[in-house]
Protein backbone atom coordinates (compact mmCIF):
# COMPACT_ATOMS: atom_id res chain seq x y z
CA UNK A 1 0.00 0.00 0.00
CA UNK A 2 1.44 3.38 -1.07
CA UNK A 3 0.85 6.91 0.16
CA UNK A 4 0.00 9.43 -2.55
CA UNK A 5 -0.40 13.17 -2.04
CA UNK A 6 -2.78 15.19 -4.19
CA UNK A 7 -1.96 18.90 -4.38
CA UNK A 8 -4.66 20.97 -6.10
CA UNK A 9 -6.47 24.19 -5.24
CA UNK A 10 -9.80 22.89 -6.60
CA UNK A 11 -11.71 20.93 -3.98
CA UNK A 12 -13.65 19.02 -6.64
CA UNK A 13 -10.43 17.71 -8.17
CA UNK A 14 -9.00 16.78 -4.77
CA UNK A 15 -12.18 14.88 -3.87
CA UNK A 16 -12.25 13.05 -7.20
CA UNK A 17 -8.62 11.97 -7.03
CA UNK A 18 -8.90 10.93 -3.41
CA UNK A 19 -11.78 8.59 -4.27
CA UNK A 20 -10.10 7.20 -7.40
CA UNK A 21 -6.77 6.56 -5.69
CA UNK A 22 -8.33 5.20 -2.48
CA UNK A 23 -10.26 2.70 -4.63
CA UNK A 24 -6.86 1.47 -5.86
CA UNK A 25 -5.79 0.82 -2.28
CA UNK A 26 -3.63 3.92 -1.75
CA UNK A 27 -3.52 6.10 1.33
CA UNK A 28 -4.29 9.61 0.05
CA UNK A 29 -3.16 12.91 1.55
CA UNK A 30 -4.52 16.16 0.13
CA UNK A 31 -3.26 19.73 0.10
CA UNK A 32 -5.03 22.80 -1.21
CA UNK A 33 -1.91 24.80 -2.06
CA UNK A 34 1.83 24.55 -2.38
CA UNK A 35 2.66 25.83 1.09
CA UNK A 36 0.38 23.24 2.72
CA UNK A 37 1.95 20.54 0.56
CA UNK A 38 5.48 21.46 1.63
CA UNK A 39 4.45 21.43 5.30
CA UNK A 40 2.89 17.98 4.99
CA UNK A 41 5.78 16.55 3.00
CA UNK A 42 8.13 17.62 5.79
CA UNK A 43 6.04 15.62 8.27
CA UNK A 44 4.90 12.54 6.32
CA UNK A 45 6.51 9.82 4.22
CA UNK A 46 4.93 10.05 0.76
CA UNK A 47 5.58 7.69 -2.15
CA UNK A 48 4.31 9.92 -4.97
CA UNK A 49 2.89 13.42 -5.45
CA UNK A 50 0.25 14.54 -7.95
CA UNK A 51 0.98 18.25 -8.23
CA UNK A 52 -1.19 20.88 -9.88
CA UNK A 53 0.67 23.54 -11.83
CA UNK A 54 -1.47 26.65 -11.37
CA UNK A 55 -2.18 27.41 -7.71
CA UNK A 56 -2.26 30.48 -5.48
CA UNK A 57 0.80 31.37 -3.36
CA UNK A 58 3.33 28.70 -4.43
CA UNK A 59 2.62 27.31 -7.90
CA UNK A 60 3.56 23.78 -8.89
CA UNK A 61 6.93 24.67 -10.38
CA UNK A 62 7.97 26.54 -7.23
CA UNK A 63 6.89 23.60 -5.07
CA UNK A 64 8.78 21.13 -7.25
CA UNK A 65 11.90 23.30 -7.21
CA UNK A 66 11.70 23.62 -3.42
CA UNK A 67 11.36 19.84 -3.00
CA UNK A 68 14.44 19.13 -5.07
CA UNK A 69 16.49 21.83 -3.28
CA UNK A 70 15.63 20.13 0.01
CA UNK A 71 16.83 16.82 -1.33
CA UNK A 72 13.33 15.29 -1.43
CA UNK A 73 13.33 12.87 -4.37
CA UNK A 74 9.71 11.69 -4.12
CA UNK A 75 8.36 11.10 -7.67
CA UNK A 76 6.18 14.02 -8.78
CA UNK A 77 3.61 13.85 -11.58
CA UNK A 78 2.65 17.33 -12.72
CA UNK A 79 -1.05 17.74 -13.52
CA UNK A 80 -2.16 20.80 -15.45
CA UNK A 81 -4.52 22.25 -18.01
CA UNK A 82 -1.65 24.31 -19.43
CA UNK A 83 -0.73 22.68 -22.74
CA UNK A 84 2.55 24.50 -23.31
CA UNK A 85 5.67 22.59 -24.36
CA UNK A 86 7.99 25.10 -22.63
CA UNK A 87 6.18 24.60 -19.32
CA UNK A 88 6.27 20.83 -19.68
CA UNK A 89 10.00 20.92 -20.41
CA UNK A 90 10.59 23.19 -17.42
CA UNK A 91 8.70 20.81 -15.14
CA UNK A 92 10.66 17.82 -16.43
CA UNK A 93 13.97 19.66 -16.05
CA UNK A 94 13.06 20.45 -12.45
CA UNK A 95 12.59 16.75 -11.77
CA UNK A 96 8.97 15.84 -12.54
CA UNK A 97 8.69 12.21 -13.66
CA UNK A 98 5.59 12.79 -15.79
CA UNK A 99 3.19 15.46 -17.02
CA UNK A 100 -0.57 14.81 -17.31
CA UNK A 101 -2.90 17.24 -19.04
CA UNK A 102 -6.34 18.16 -17.67
CA UNK A 103 -8.95 16.98 -18.33
CA UNK A 104 -7.58 13.49 -17.83
CA UNK A 105 -9.11 10.03 -17.95
CA UNK A 106 -9.13 8.43 -14.52
CA UNK A 107 -7.88 5.07 -15.84
CA UNK A 108 -4.90 6.69 -17.57
CA UNK A 109 -3.92 8.70 -14.51
CA UNK A 110 -4.17 5.62 -12.29
CA UNK A 111 -1.98 3.71 -14.75
CA UNK A 112 0.66 6.45 -14.67
CA UNK A 113 0.60 6.49 -10.87
CA UNK A 114 0.96 2.71 -10.82
CA UNK A 115 3.88 2.83 -13.23
CA UNK A 116 5.86 5.38 -11.23
CA UNK A 117 5.16 3.66 -7.93
CA UNK A 118 6.46 0.39 -9.35
CA UNK A 119 9.56 1.95 -10.89
CA UNK A 120 10.27 5.23 -9.05
CA UNK A 121 13.15 7.36 -10.27
CA UNK A 122 15.97 5.76 -12.19
CA UNK A 123 16.31 2.07 -12.85
CA UNK A 124 18.80 0.33 -10.59
CA UNK A 125 21.51 -1.42 -12.56
CA UNK A 126 23.88 -2.45 -9.79
CA UNK A 127 25.06 -1.40 -6.35
CA UNK A 128 28.31 0.26 -7.39
CA UNK A 129 28.88 3.71 -5.96
CA UNK A 130 31.42 4.85 -8.56
CA UNK A 131 31.44 4.70 -12.35
CA UNK A 132 34.83 5.23 -13.96
CA UNK A 133 36.06 5.49 -17.52
CA UNK A 134 39.51 6.82 -18.28
CA UNK A 135 39.74 10.19 -16.56
CA UNK A 136 36.01 10.31 -15.72
CA UNK A 137 34.75 9.37 -12.25
CA UNK A 138 31.09 9.59 -11.21
CA UNK A 139 30.09 9.34 -7.54
CA UNK A 140 26.51 8.03 -7.72
CA UNK A 141 25.78 8.62 -4.02
CA UNK A 142 26.97 12.22 -3.85
CA UNK A 143 26.03 12.97 -7.48
CA UNK A 144 29.51 14.34 -8.16
CA UNK A 145 31.43 14.23 -11.43
CA UNK A 146 35.20 14.55 -11.80
CA UNK A 147 37.22 14.69 -14.99
CA UNK A 148 40.95 14.07 -14.48
CA UNK A 149 40.56 15.01 -10.82
CA UNK A 150 38.71 18.29 -11.40
CA UNK A 151 35.11 18.52 -10.21
CA UNK A 152 32.52 19.42 -12.85
CA UNK A 153 29.19 20.88 -11.74
CA UNK A 154 26.31 19.07 -13.47
CA UNK A 155 22.58 19.40 -13.02
CA UNK A 156 20.71 16.37 -11.73
CA UNK A 157 19.44 15.54 -15.23
CA UNK A 158 22.86 16.02 -16.83
CA UNK A 159 24.42 13.74 -14.24
CA UNK A 160 21.72 11.11 -14.75
CA UNK A 161 22.16 11.17 -18.52
CA UNK A 162 25.94 10.87 -18.30
CA UNK A 163 25.73 8.02 -15.77
CA UNK A 164 23.34 6.13 -18.03
CA UNK A 165 25.60 6.55 -21.06
CA UNK A 166 28.69 5.51 -19.09
CA UNK A 167 26.94 2.36 -17.85
CA UNK A 168 26.18 1.50 -21.47
CA UNK A 169 29.64 2.44 -22.79
CA UNK A 170 30.04 1.39 -26.41
CA UNK A 171 26.30 0.77 -26.86
CA UNK A 172 23.94 3.05 -28.77
CA UNK A 173 21.26 4.43 -26.45
CA UNK A 174 18.10 5.41 -28.31
CA UNK A 175 16.23 8.62 -27.61
CA UNK A 176 13.22 6.58 -26.45
CA UNK A 177 15.41 4.64 -24.02
CA UNK A 178 16.92 7.83 -22.59
CA UNK A 179 13.52 9.50 -22.16
CA UNK A 180 12.31 6.41 -20.29
CA UNK A 181 15.36 5.58 -18.17
CA UNK A 182 16.68 9.09 -17.41
CA UNK A 183 13.54 11.24 -17.49
CA UNK A 184 11.11 8.49 -16.45
CA UNK A 185 8.85 9.21 -19.42
CA UNK A 186 6.77 6.75 -21.37
CA UNK A 187 5.88 9.40 -23.93
CA UNK A 188 7.72 11.85 -26.16
CA UNK A 189 7.11 15.38 -24.84
CA UNK A 190 7.48 16.70 -28.38
CA UNK A 191 10.62 18.72 -27.70
CA UNK A 192 14.39 18.35 -28.07
CA UNK A 193 14.77 17.52 -24.38
CA UNK A 194 17.52 14.92 -24.85
CA UNK A 195 19.39 16.91 -27.49
CA UNK A 196 19.56 20.02 -25.29
CA UNK A 197 20.86 18.01 -22.33
CA UNK A 198 23.54 16.37 -24.50
CA UNK A 199 24.62 19.79 -25.78
CA UNK A 200 25.00 21.05 -22.22
CA UNK A 201 27.03 17.98 -21.29
CA UNK A 202 29.37 18.46 -24.24
CA UNK A 203 29.92 22.08 -23.30
CA UNK A 204 30.62 21.31 -19.62
CA UNK A 205 32.76 18.21 -20.18
CA UNK A 206 34.28 18.43 -23.68
CA UNK A 207 36.76 15.70 -22.71
CA UNK A 208 33.89 13.19 -22.55
CA UNK A 209 33.10 11.68 -25.95
CA UNK A 210 29.36 11.29 -26.56
CA UNK A 211 28.82 10.44 -30.20
CA UNK A 212 25.60 11.17 -32.06
CA UNK A 213 24.27 8.20 -34.00
CA UNK A 214 22.07 9.90 -36.56
CA UNK A 215 18.35 9.13 -36.36
CA UNK A 216 19.01 6.64 -33.54
CA UNK A 217 20.52 8.14 -30.39
CA UNK A 218 23.82 8.57 -28.56
CA UNK A 219 26.84 6.48 -27.63
CA UNK A 220 29.46 7.10 -24.93
CA UNK A 221 32.85 6.02 -26.24
CA UNK A 222 35.07 7.13 -23.37
CA UNK A 223 37.30 10.08 -22.52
Amino acid sequence: MSTVMVVDDHERTRTLLRKVLAAEGHVVLVAGDGDDALRQLAEHEVDLVLLDLVMPSSNGLLVLSSLRRRGITTPVIMVSGVDDVAVRVQALDLGAVDFVLKPFHNAELVARVRRHLLTPGRPVYDDRRFLESGGLRLDLDRRLARVRGAEVVLSEREFGLLAHLVRRQGDVCTRTELLHDVWGLDFDPGSNLVEVCVRRLRKKVPEVCVETVRSVGYCFTGT
